[in-house]
């Protein structure tokens, strides 16, 4: 029985799984959304929203310039920043559309940009959308991303009326095709 072994393993040992993690919250940092197998998605939220939190809860310290700072609140976010720096590598490198590179500093991209987006929220900065399963050996793949700044009051006020025009819309196009038989087939 695995009673208080909590975590998947991903049949690796602890270091493999831990370089593992780190790639991956890197990568998901950098980029702001991946396509990873589902297990893993779920470990991997695990993982980042632990370290965004810690940027989170400086608050306003997280993101205002160093010179505005009183001593103690340097000595707080250098804090925090190496804390992020043991997990995450220091920099990651990004492709943009023109094949261009550019070179991010992943640290200060999560106190800086993600403890101001995530300010007001609570928790959950993830959101995985699925995709099926992988062509090779059917695992279930998905794609987990962090959530953009007004995505959920936006989600929440975009989903009910999609879904009420769309029943509005199903049901009328039924009604017109249900006396006409075939022939409404036929003109859609």
């Amino acid at each position: 029985m695995r009673h208080r072994n909590s975590g998947r393993k991903f049949d690796r040992n602890s270091s493999a799984r831990r370089a593992m993690f780190r790639s991956l919250t890197a990568n998901l940092v950098l980029h702001e959304a991946i396509e990873t197998t589902d297990a893993k998605a779920k470990e991997l939220r695990r993982v980042a929203e632990r370290l965004i939190t810690k940027a989170k809860r400086l608050g306003e310290v997280a993101y205002t310039a160093q010179d505005k700072l009183s001593p103690k609140d340097k000595a707080r976010r250098l804090h925090v920043a190496r804390l992020v720096g043991a997990y995450i590598p220091r920099f990651g490198v990004r492709t943009e559309k023109g094949g261009d590179q550019k070179k991010v500093d992943l640290v200060e991209k999560v106190l800086l940009d993600l403890a101001k987006r995530f300010a007001s929220r609570p928790g959950g900065y993830t959101r995985t959308v699925k995709y099926g399963p992988r062509r090779g050996d059917n695992a279930p793949m998905v794609l987990i991303e962090l959530i953009g700044e007004g995505d959920a009051a936006a989600d929440e006020g975009e989903k009910k009326p999609k879904k009420a025009a769309a029943k509005t819309t199903v049901n009328s196009s039924k009604k017109a095709t249900a006396p006409s038989g075939t022939e409404g087939v036929k003109a859609e």
